[in-house]
């Protein structure tokens, strides 16, 4: 179950991702009115699975809903996020990964991003990886 932590004037949002034990990581820390959301997969948040073998887009749909989570539970708003790195192993995978951005974050309020591709992740199924800010005011 996801929680938070506070110590050294932030808060720490943890879940239960075997990445973030075995890494010593947390998913999401808040500094004031600033939030960073560590580099996130496609990995079951219980069991570290590794979700959507063959579709870099329903990657990150899970992804992005794994962040505005991470950022609604130290206290922000899917509009705080104001910065993206997105990381796609090909050019297809990046392509796919673009239409999942797109739908979750319209024209209109869609935050500052950039996309590297040909990347080689941790896990052998993991297509994309994300990072993320938000700035609550």
């Amino acid at each position: 179950m996801p929680h938070t932590i506070e110590a050294h004037s932030c808060r720490y949002f943890k879940t239960e991702s075997p990445w973030e034990k075995n890494f010593g990581f947390s998913r999401a820390i808040r500094k004031g009115p600033f939030i960073q959301v560590a580099g996130t997969t496609s990995v079951h948040p219980e069991t570290g699975e590794m979700m959507h073998h063959e579709s870099a887009y329903e990657q990150t749909k899970l992804i992005l809903d794994t962040i505005i989570k991470s950022v609604e539970g130290l206290g922000g708003k899917k509009t705080d996020i104001t910065r993206f790195r997105l990381y796609a192993t090909t050019k297809e995978c990046g392509v796919e990964a673009v239409k999942a951005f797109k739908e979750t974050f319209p024209d209109d309020f869609a935050p500052a991003a950039i996309m590297i591709l040909g990347v080689h992740f941790a896990g052998e199924h993991m297509k994309v990886e994300v990072e993320a800010d938000a700035i609550v005011l």
